[in-house]
């Protein structure tokens, strides 16, 4: 027990296994297109000359009318509170004029 209680436990080590990154093959792809660059071949794919991302205004799309009720309740609530104003301030009116 004394000697459990003096015992530090050694690091743990950490490793986990590369899923999709495979670093000889990146190295290798790397030398492949320095390789052809050097001698003048240029690959281009096709799938990189039509990609345009089209990512703009897709939140608002995604959120469909949810922007239109925002602003009914916006309205309703600015309405309610005039209301609210002008019956307490008849109210006040009236409690001073009686």
């Amino acid at each position: 027990m004394i000697g459990k209680f003096f015992h530090l436990p050694n690091h743990r080590r950490f490793n986990i296994p590369y899923r999709y990154f495979n670093p000889e093959k990146e190295e290798m792809e790397e030398r492949e297109s320095r390789i052809k660059k050097e001698m003048g071949i240029h690959e281009k794919k096709e799938s990189d000359e039509n990609y345009r991302p089209n990512i703009r205004g897709q939140f608002r799309r995604s959120m469909g009318d949810s922007s239109k009720t925002a602003s009914d309740a916006r309205k309703s609530s600015n309405t309610r509170l005039i209301m609210l104003i002008a019956i307490l301030s008849l109210a006040v009116y009236l409690f001073f004029k009686f």
